[in-house]
């Protein structure tokens, strides 16, 4: 299935679950209201959501000017593999939290920002660094990170309007009556993880397997895996948690601090994508040739 089909199943069904939900709770008349905003909503996250993700995470813009060389190392590494990838530049940003974590977002590659937490640039090397963000400029790549942040947004907003549903239960004149308002608010947000699981498990495998491209170097990435998953239980990060619709946009699942995952987690199984990875790296060693190495501006520290 290509991005373009993939992006557009996504989008048509969740939009298809907020205008039922907007029927069941308001009849015709906010089922046409649910519409509206739908359109409405896809069209100014077209243009926005990148901006607000960024904001929600208080994420802060970098250049190869900063005073510290962690963040310095972390501006040129990315965007020299940008360079390697043939792909415009990204806009680099940190956000500053424990977890160790990092994502990708923009409406397209000429638009593209690409984030990682304090926390990561602490507790990576320099190599394991570079593989997360080739990872996330796969993303960009293949141009996910539009379907990623107009899809936290419309997620989002279904989980508040099955919330709303409450307020309106109970009217018999209404289609779902207080029963009805009330499977709303559990099964739609569901519903809407449900959509979201199905598309981004593959998107993460492949992301890998791209990014393993860009960097040339598999085994580091699949190192840097192990790591962040391994410290992101028990590392809350507040902002996921406040909005759990923006968390599939993460290379590691950043709702698990608390020590759970979620019961819809869109992320495949850590030790499943090490595994495809090493084994990418063990066909890389044998033939040469499967993943090219990229460009870079300097040696690894």
């Amino acid at each position: 299935m290509n991005n373009s089909l993939r992006t557009f199943m996504l989008l048509a069904a969740l939009t298809a679950i907020f205008v039922v939900a907007g029927f069941l709770i308001g009849g015709t008349a906010g089922m046409l209201i649910a519409l509206a905003l739908a359109v409405g909503m896809n069209l100014f996250s077209y243009w926005n959501a990148d901006k607000i993700v960024l904001r929600m995470y208080g994420a802060v813009e970098v250049d190869g000017s900063h005073p510290d060389a962690l963040i310095r190392n972390y501006v040129d590494d990315t965007l020299a593999l940008a360079d390697g990838a043939g792909i415009p530049r990204p806009r680099v940003y940190v956000i500053e939290t424990d977890q160790p974590n990092a994502f990708a977002t923009g409406r397209n590659p000429e638009n593209a920002a690409v984030a990682a937490t304090a926390g990561l640039l602490r507790m990576l090397d320099r190599r394991e660094i570079r593989g997360v963000m080739a990872h996330e400029l796969a993303h960009v790549k293949n141009r996910d990170t539009l379907t990623m942040t107009i899809t936290a947004t419309i997620a989002g907003a279904i989980s508040g309007l099955a919330n709303i549903a409450f307020f309106f239960g109970g009217d018999r004149d209404r289609p779902a009556g207080m029963i009805g308002t009330i499977l709303i608010a559990i099964l739609a947000p569901i519903a809407a993880a449900l959509v979201q699981f199905a598309i981004s498990r593959g998107r993460e495998y492949e992301a890998d397997r791209a990014g393993a491209e860009i960097s040339g170097d598999p085994e580091a990435l699949a190192s840097a895996l192990r790591k962040m998953e391994a410290f992101a239980r028990g590392t809350v990060n507040e902002a996921a948690e406040r909005n759990p619709a923006t968390g599939q946009m993460f290379i590691i699942n950043p709702l698990t601090g608390k020590g759970a995952d979620n019961l819809f987690s869109t992320h495949p199984a850590t030790a499943n994508r090490v595994e495809a990875l090493l084994k990418l790296s063990g066909r890389t060693r044998r033939t040469g040739t499967s993943v090219p190495p990229t460009r870079r501006a300097g040696p690894w520290s």
